[in-house]
């Protein structure tokens, strides 16, 4: 039984920050029902790439979950979405500012239903605040944030992040925030509205860039491989590669100097001798450790690290992290059939719960695959449950699903 069974959740979001968040409480054992479009679903179900007419990128974030397509602008899905709440204990939406209040399904409509439902809304600046009227994505708030002036080589073109650091983050985010507000739930019996946005969900991030700004006003800069605050901690050169070192404290960095490098000397020159003097000389510093480092490969490095207790890793393509032995000892790496796709490879469960851990119980759904079976839940009688897929408030695949089982 998962941590989190018994928790019934309504998902109206799609594409990345809600659909995460919903993910990650549906591992840990929470009912998420995802209520879809009726004309195409989640976003997601259009973007690349495909196998055999199903989203992957989809299949991967949106696995444990059930789906109902509604088409909520009619009385009849709205109707149908109401009966759904009711019985809920979360709702997590993701449309612009607006948009739930114009349908008759925001907070407050739901609240008259359902006094005690968590709902959570997650938007690109928030439900107040003279931006609140405008369509947010992960990119506009890494440019906003001030993210992308951090990234990159100084003086070249800003960088994005690598990966949608604001979306994911949003997800996280509403995830401690819906369990903080369950938490309440659980203590009080009294719901609430939670209110995210991407623009302002990675500013606590900025730890180091907001310590020196708000001590003497400097206002951080692209430093591309290089930490803003430590050295050496960074990306060197190796003779066939790139490594990732980290002398985040003193004892690190003496430990490198005599048990890595063989500079035992370097200690007590006045150029390296504390973090500071290292960051004042961080170009020097930097060329005399690669100089030494270039002459051997990263095996060597590497290994001569992991002896001396120095933190240093490797950096990795995405296909060499996908077949570390680390991770797939750890189950990081899962296997899954869907019914249409077939087999496929996805993400694990990072976090390990001793007693109530997570797990990867079914596949993302087809869109409306669980729709015939949620109205039947609801008390609607099959004549009634075609009717409706009929006048289009509803859609079903549950008939493909026969199919495929046979």
């Amino acid at each position: 039984m998962g941590a989190l069974n018994g928790l019934r959740i309504i998902d109206l979001s799609q594409i990345m920050a809600g659909p995460y968040c919903t993910m990650v409480l549906a591992d840990f054992g929470a009912e998420v029902i995802k209520v879809e479009k009726v004309n195409g679903g989640d976003d997601t179900r259009l973007t690349g790439p495909f196998v055999n007419g199903e989203s992957v990128s989809f299949f991967q974030i949106n696995r444990n979950k059930k789906s109902i397509a509604l088409n909520l602008k009619t009385e009849e899905g709205k109707e149908i979405f109401f009966r759904l709440v009711k019985e809920a204990d979360v709702v997590v939406e993701n449309f612009r500012p607006g948009v739930t209040a114009s349908l008759g399904i925001d907070y407050h409509s739901i609240k008259n239903v359902n006094k005690g439902i968590i709902y959570c809304s997650i938007s690109g600046f928030g439900q107040t605040g003279p931006y609140s009227h405008k369509g947010g994505f992960d990119l506009v708030a890494q440019g906003m944030t001030g993210l992308m002036s951090m990234t990159g080589e100084k003086g070249k073109r800003p960088f994005k992040s690598g990966v949608a650091v604001y979306d994911m983050g949003a997800g996280i985010t509403a995830v401690y925030s819906i369990l903080a507000a369950y938490i309440h739930k659980i203590n009080t019996g009294q719901g609430q509205h939670i209110d995210l946005s991407l623009a302002e969900i990675g500013l606590p991030w900025f730890a180091w860039e907001s310590a020196h700004y708000f001590t003497n006003g400097t206002v951080p800069e692209a430093t591309g491989h290089r930490h803003r605050s430590l050295a050496p901690y960074q990306a060197f050169k190796t003779k066939d590669s790139y490594l990732m070192l980290g002398c985040a404290n003193q004892r690190n960095w003496e430990k490198f100097c005599t048990d890595v490098i063989m500079k035992p000397d370097w200690i007590k020159n006045p150029l390296y001798m504390d973090n500071t003097k290292r960051m004042e000389n961080i170009e020097l510093l930097e060329s005399e450790i690669e100089n030494i480092l270039v002459l051997q490969n990263n095996t060597y490095w590497l290994t001569r690290c992991e002896n001396a207790g120095v933190p240093a890793g490797p950096i990795n393509r995405f296909d060499e992290a996908m077949q570390d032995p680390h991770y797939l000892e750890r189950g990081m790496i899962q296997e899954i059939k869907h019914p249409v796709i077939g087999k496929m490879k996805t993400i694990g469960i990072p976090t390990v719960l001793s007693e109530t851990p997570g797990e990867i119980r079914t596949p993302a759904p087809l869109l409306g695959q669980h729709t015939d079976q949620i109205l039947s839940t609801l008390n609607f009688s099959k004549e009634e449950i075609r009717s409706l897929e009929k006048k289009g408030v509803t859609k079903s695949s549950s008939h493909l699903i026969s199919a495929l089982m046979k």
